[in-house]
């Protein structure tokens, strides 16, 4: 074996020999090497490793065998190195004629890291609370060291960085603007984020102001920005070459800006940080974290701030995806979407305008990109149909809801302006018959008149949808469906001083359906949806053909209904359907072409369109005067004024109980100062004159239909009831007199200072009673 070319132990070298030793104990040692090792130095390490298996407690057992066998990588290379001059003289021998510093290699770079294993400690030592103190105390001394911010300051700021703004300065502005920013979230009780301090508000305004005002202004000019030759692409403040040296205290304004703006409360403050925020929004393009931390906080202010903040937060998000269309385009959608029907979820005159801002701009946002638009449009219209799917399958209570619910009708009718906004798009365009089915099926799920208003809204969307993206719906079924439903000659079983705002409304209660103002009311939203609807159809080659049933069906309704005030407007939308379809058939007579010529029917139509029907011509003067009223619907106060409805004036409990009292003073003109004479007689008479007086109140209450809200009316309840009590104890007080003998009765019934004659009289009157009940019983 290879024992022959290994030398004996005292021709070894230490060197070679500590090298032997490394190359064969740790790795497991061949058997040539283990058999030119003397016998006695392999009894003794037996014996060492007898003793540590034994469990013999040494001072560092850890330690003293690896750190024995462990040498640095700088001298196990000259080990190989020394051992290379046995192996292949001839190398060696051209290495010490070409490269003679590598063979004088120095060990001497060994670290102790590599010689040494760390041992841990035999005991933890643990935090006590003296610690704890003195760390706050280090806090607190930190604290102390601020620089406190003044108005002095703040003015040596804005005249030196008028006069030169330096990155030096610029870090000082910002790191004063960060501190005075802190101030806004409240001490948490750890270190201030910056070298200054604010603690005064007049500071705080000043500093704020001119950092919103007119640092950023300072600051391009710094960075000498060239404007961009094309308007529609930005210069980001990054290729500026001093923009190595500004980046860090950049960053750090921009992330306390942010933090600014989710402080505020105030609506004026708001917008003018937003302003600013409009205005360096390259900045924050180049910085993506900050970026999406500004469309987060930007998303929450446009859904639920106040009018002139929710517009401005509209505006940064509009920029930024402009810019930056492949980055934030789609996660913003997302976002934008769900905060859209979160907050859609009640609908009243005041929210009504706010959301009809959110579909608007959101349209907007989708109209920026189609094929991103078209995903997400998909996955939503989806999502709507299987609801719709659910809810016609399973039909419970709660499926129902599901889909007869305002954020699903403002989904509906927000997909809808998608689709109208952004036709012609051949992306697009698939989706119109989906969520035209939507629509409709959500139109049958429940067809009763309790959702006429929710079906309205429906048929809404639908003739939004129809009129823009020129595809015909039917929509005019739906809408004569009505006239077939509801009878108009039936008599009104309650008259209501309030008109029904159709709305803001989803459904009908049953009292709803019994008042004159659901009639009323559904009579003008029929009107308002066929108008709406044949406007769109009033220049179509075949409108003489479409509006055919509608004109059967009004004249069969005008036909039965003999109320006047429903005739009329029925008979006016009549007359001009009738007057467009003469019209329209008139210039069709004239046509040189055939209907399966589709582009001559098209520039026809479209010339006609121009020069205007009746119908249209109609419709633009009945919208001008319809948008004043929808103004005086949604304010409410100024429409109920113009009513002129009569009050009923009621009056109050006391005042009923003083006219009692009056009323019954003059009929019983007693003397006696009893009260226990005269608790009877008051208490019956008032009892008496309340129930007169509920009488004569309901019935006014059925004449003029005032419908009481159910507080109210529990209320009333009660204090009858209370009364009724009253009437209960008197009524037992005149049963127990009346089983008592006849003359204490009489003592007690006659009050004192009656006159003799009054008495007879009395007297005479219950005997008269007594002769006629004994002879009718004679006969």
């Amino acid at each position: 074996m290879a024992a022959a070319g290994k030398r004996n132990l005292a021709e070894l070298s230490l060197d070679e020999f500590l090298a032997a030793g490394s190359d064969s104990e740790p790795y497991g040692s061949s058997e040539d090497e283990e058999a030119s090792w003397p016998a006695k130095g392999v009894r003794a390490q037996r014996q060492q490793s007898r003793k540590v298996q034994r469990g013999e407690k040494a001072k560092q057992p850890l330690q003293t065998q690896p750190a024995a066998r462990k040498k640095g990588k700088a001298s196990e290379h000259k080990d190989q190195l020394s051992r290379l001059k046995d192996k292949d003289p001839e190398f060696y021998k051209f290495l010490e004629e070409n490269d003679r510093t590598l063979l004088n290699f120095d060990a001497s770079d060994t670290s102790d890291e590599e010689e040494q294993l760390h041992i841990p400690p035999d005991t933890l030592e643990e935090a006590s609370d003296e610690d704890e103190e003195e760390e706050h105390d280090a806090v607190k001394r930190k604290r102390a060291s601020f620089i406190p911010v003044n108005l002095k300051m703040v003015e040596e700021w804005k005249k030196a960085a008028e006069r030169n703004l330096t990155p030096k300065l610029f870090h000082e502005i910002v790191q004063a603007f960060k501190a005075a920013v802190a101030t806004t979230k409240g001490d948490s009780g750890g270190a201030d984020p910056s070298k200054f301090q604010v603690t005064d508000a007049a500071v705080f305004n000043a500093l704020v102001s001119f950092c919103i005002r007119d640092l950023f202004h300072y600051l391009q000019k710094l960075l000498l920005l060239k404007p961009p030759k094309n308007k529609l692409k930005m210069v980001l403040p990054s290729t500026s070459p001093l923009w190595s040296k500004l980046r860090l205290d950049v960053k750090v304004y921009l992330g306390s800006t942010i933090q600014l703006l989710s402080c505020l409360t105030e609506a004026s403050v708001g917008a003018a940080v937003l302003q600013h925020v409009n205005s360096i929004v390259p900045y924050f393009l180049s910085f993506p974290k900050q970026c999406r931390a500004l469309l987060k906080q930007a998303i929450n202010l446009w859904s639920t701030g106040e009018e002139t903040v929710r517009v401005l937060a509209f505006l940064v998000l509009n920029k930024i995806c402009r810019y930056k269309k492949d980055v934030y385009l789609s996660p913003l959608l997302k976002q934008m979407y769900i905060a859209f029907v979160k907050n859609s979820r009640f609908t009243s005159p005041n929210v009504l305008p706010m959301i009809n801002f959110m579909q608007r701009t959101l349209t907007e946002m989708y109209a920026l990109d189609t094929h991103t638009s078209y995903q997400h449009a998909f996955i939503y219209i989806r999502q709507l149909a299987i609801h719709l799917r659910s809810a016609m399958t399973i039909k419970k209570k709660e499926n129902f809801q599901s889909v007869y619910n305002w954020q699903y009708i403002h989904c509906l009718y927000f997909w809808c302006r998608v689709l109208s906004t952004i036709y012609p798009s051949e992306v697009m365009e698939p989706l119109i018959y989906p969520l035209t089915q939507v629509i409709i099926g959500c139109i049958k799920l429940v067809p009763t008149a309790r959702f006429y208003p929710l079906r309205m809204h429906c048929i809404r969307a639908l003739t939004l949808l129809s009129e823009h993206t020129r595809t015909f719906i039917p929509v005019l079924p739906f809408i004569l469906e009505i006239f077939q439903q509801v009878d108009f000659n039936k008599r009104p079983g309650r008259i209501s001083a309030k008109p029904i705002n159709f709305a803001v409304i989803l459904k009908l209660s049953n009292a709803n359906l019994q008042e004159k103002a659901f009639r009323d009311g559904l009579i003008e939203q029929l009107y308002d949806l066929m108008l709406e609807y044949l406007h769109g159809q009033a220049y179509s080659i075949g409108f003489p053909e479409l509006v055919l049933p509608t004109v059967i069906q009004l004249k069969s309704f005008l036909k039965e209904c003999k109320i006047a005030n429903y005739c009329k407007p029925i008979r006016q939308l009549l007359e001009k359907l009738q007057e467009n379809s003469a019209y329209v058939a008139s210039r069709r007579q004239k046509a040189a072409f055939g209907v399966a010529s589709r582009e001559s029917v098209e520039q026809w139509e479209k010339q006609v369109k121009e020069e205007g029907t009746p119908l249209s011509k109609y419709y633009t003067q009945w919208k001008k005067l319809r948008e004043k009223e929808i103004q005086l619907e949604i304010s409410g106060k100024e429409r109920l004024e113009d009513l002129n409805f009569p009050e009923i004036k009621r009056k109050k409990q006391d005042e009923r109980k003083e006219e009692d009292k009056k009323e019954f003073k003059d009929l019983f003109d007693l003397d006696s100062d009893s009260d226990e004479e005269n608790v009877g007689i008051s208490v019956k008479g008032k009892a008496k004159a309340k129930r007169a007086s509920d009488d004569s109140s309901e019935a006014s209450s059925e004449d003029y239909g005032e419908d009481e809200d159910e507080e109210e009316g529990q209320y009333e309840i009660e204090e009858d009831e209370e009364e009724l009590e009253e009437d209960g104890d008197s009524d037992e007080e005149g049963e127990e007199a009346a089983r008592a003998p006849q003359g204490p009765r009489k003592q007690r019934s006659c009050p004192r200072g009656m006159s003799r004659s009054d008495l007879q009289q009395l007297a005479q009157g219950e005997e008269d009673v007594v002769e006629d009940l004994a002879f009718s019983d004679d006969d």
